[in-house]
C-alpha cells in the first residue's frame, strides 16, 4: 500500500471506530425524528389548570360572547379594574376591560394580567370580538343577506400543477415538496463541509501541536500528509452519510408499514379497489396516490448522484483551506482572524439557497449555483427543480478546478506552516509561502 493510503486508511480507522462516531451515526436519525415530532406531541398537551379571565364591559355588548374554553374561564364581572387591582383576590388571571363601543372605538379594549400575557388568550379574545364587529359592520350596511353572500363568494383554489418528461408522460408536482427536499439536502452538505472541515483544522492542529508530524514529515511529504487526511476524513463522512441514508429508509419504511397497513401502493391507484382496503376510502386512496406521484416526479437518483460529487467537491475546497489554516497556527484562538471569511462565504451559501427557493431559476440562484464557494449549498436547492443539464455540469466542472487550485495552493502553504511555532502569521505572510 503507498504511503498515501496508509494514511487515508489511518484517519479513517481512527475515526469511524470511535464510540462517539458509532453513537452519533445511530442515534442522529432518531434525534432527528424526536426533534421534529416530539415539540408537536408536546404542544398538544395542554395544562389541566383553567384559568379565569374577568370581563369588564360598560358597553354589556360583548360580556356574553366570550365561550369557556379548556384552558381559559370567562366570568361577567360588574367590578371595577381598580377593585381587582387593590383586592387580595388572586384567582382572576387576567382581566378584559372594554370601556366604549369598539366598531367606533378599537382601541377601547385592554387586556390586563400580572403575568405576560399568553398568544392562546390574546387570539381568543380577537378572534371573538373580531367576529362580532364583523357582524356589526355587515350589517350598518342594510343589506340583506349580505353575510350568506360574503361566505358563498369565499373560494379556495389551488391549481394542479403537471410537470411531463421527454417522453411527453405526465406527472404530478409540488414546488413545496420539491423545496423541503432541497432545503433538507442544503442543511446536510452545510453542516458535513463545516463540521468535517473543521474536523481537518483540528486534526492538523493536534499533530502539530504534539509534534507528531516532525516524524511523519521525515518519511512522506507534506502534500501527500494533507491529501491523506482530507481524503481520509471525507470518507468518514461518506460511510456517515451512508449509515443515515440507509437508517433513514427502514424508519421510513417501518412508519409507511405502521401508519399504512402495509397496502401494496399499486392498489391505491385503482378506485375499483377501496372495498377491498377495509379502513380506507376514497378519498385517501387518492390524496396517497397523489402523494406518490408528486414524490416519483422528483429524479432521486440525479439528486443523490449531483449530492454526492457536491459534498465531495465543496468538501475538498473547504478542507484544503482548513487544512491549511491548521498548519499556520499553533492556538485554536488563532483561527479567529481566517476563520472568519470562510464563515462568511458559508452564511452567505446558505441564505442564498433559502431566498433561491421561491425563484430557483433566478439570477440569484444561478450565479450561486456557478460560483464554486456557494455552489456545493446553493445548488441544493435548485435540484429538484430540474436544473438543466448544462448548468449541472458547468456548476461541478468550476467547483472540482477550483477545489483543485484551493487544495494545490494549500498545501504550498501546510509544507511551511506545518513546521513553523512560536508565531502567528499574517495574511500577508501566508501570501510570501506560496512563493517558496
Amino acid at each position: 500500500m503507498s504511503k498515501l493510503g496508509i494514511i487515508i486508511k489511518r484517519e479513517y480507522l481512527r475515526r469511524v471506530t470511535k464510540k462517539s462516531f458509532l453513537v452519533v451515526t445511530i442515534l442522529m436519525p432518531f434525534l432527528m425524528a424526536a426533534l421534529v415530532f416530539v415539540p408537536l406531541w408536546l404542544a398538544t398537551i395542554k395544562s389541566d389548570e383553567v384559568k379565569t379571565v374577568a370581563v369588564i364591559d360598560a358597553t354589556g355588548k360583548y360580556s356574553s360572547l366570550f365561550e369557556d374554553t379548556e384552558s381559559f374561564r370567562f366570568i361577567n364581572s360588574d367590578k371595577s379594574l381598580e377593585g381587582y387591582r387593590n383586592g387580595d383576590n388572586k384567582e382572576v388571571y387576567a382581566f378584559l376591560n372594554i370601556t366604549d363601543d369598539l366598531l367606533l372605538n378599537p382601541k377601547a379594549a385592554t387586556l390586563y394580567s400580572e403575568k405576560q400575557i399568553p398568544g392562546e388568550l390574546s387570539r381568543l379574545v380577537n378572534q371573538t370580538i373580531g367576529r362580532k364587529l364583523e357582524d356589526e359592520k355587515l350589517a350598518s350596511f342594510n343589506i340583506p343577506n349580505l353575510k350568506e353572500i360574503i361566505a358563498d363568494s369565499k373560494i379556495s383554489f389551488n391549481v394542479q400543477t403537471i410537470k411531463w418528461s421527454a417522453d411527453g408522460k405526465e406527472g404530478a408536482s409540488s414546488a413545496a415538496l420539491a423545496s423541503i427536499i432541497g432545503m433538507i439536502f442544503t442543511l446536510i452538505v452545510y453542516m458535513f463541509i463545516m463540521a468535517y472541515g473543521s474536523m481537518v483544522m483540528q486534526g492538523v492542529m493536534e499533530e502539530k501541536t504534539n509534534r507528531i508530524v516532525e516524524v511523519m514529515i521525515s518519511s512522506v511529504r507534506p502534500f501527500e500528509l494533507m491529501m491523506g487526511k482530507i481524503i481520509g476524513i471525507a470518507f468518514v463522512g461518506l460511510t456517515q452519510i451512508f449509515l443515515w441514508g440507509i437508517m433513514t429508509s427502514a424508519l421510513l419504511t417501518v412508519g409507511g408499514l405502521m401508519f399504512g397497513g402495509g397496502m401494496d401502493m399499486s392498489a391505491m391507484q385503482q378506485p375499483n379497489m377501496a372495498a377491498m382496503q377495509p379502513g380506507m376510502n376514497m378519498a385517501g386512496m387518492e390524496k396517497m396516490g397523489e402523494l406518490m406521484g408528486i414524490i416519483n416526479s422528483i429524479n432521486f437518483m440525479e439528486l443523490g448522484i449531483f449530492f454526492i460529487l457536491y459534498f465531495i467537491g465543496g468538501y475538498l475546497l473547504y478542507a484544503s483551506v482548513f487544512a491549511a489554516i491548521g498548519s499556520s497556527v499553533d492556538q485554536q484562538e488563532d483561527t479567529n482572524q481566517f476563520m472568519a471569511p470562510i464563515m462568511i462565504f458559508m452564511i452567505f451559501a446558505l441564505y442564498a439557497g433559502i431566498y433561491s427557493m421561491d425563484n430557483p431559476d433566478g439570477p440569484l440562484a444561478f450565479w450561486c449555483s456557478m460560483i464554486p464557494f456557494t455552489s456545493p449549498v446553493v445548488m441544493m436547492i435548485r435540484l429538484p427543480f430540474d436544473v438543466p443539464m448544462w448548468e449541472l455540469l458547468l456548476s461541478v466542472g468550476l467547483l472540482f478546478a477550483t477545489a483543485l487550485s484551493i487544495t494545490w495552493l494549500s498545501a504550498k502553504i501546510y509544507r511551511v506552516g506545518i513546521l513553523m511555532y512560536g508565531k502567528k502569521p499574517s495574511i500577508k505572510e501566508m501570501i510570501k509561502w506560496l512563493k517558496y
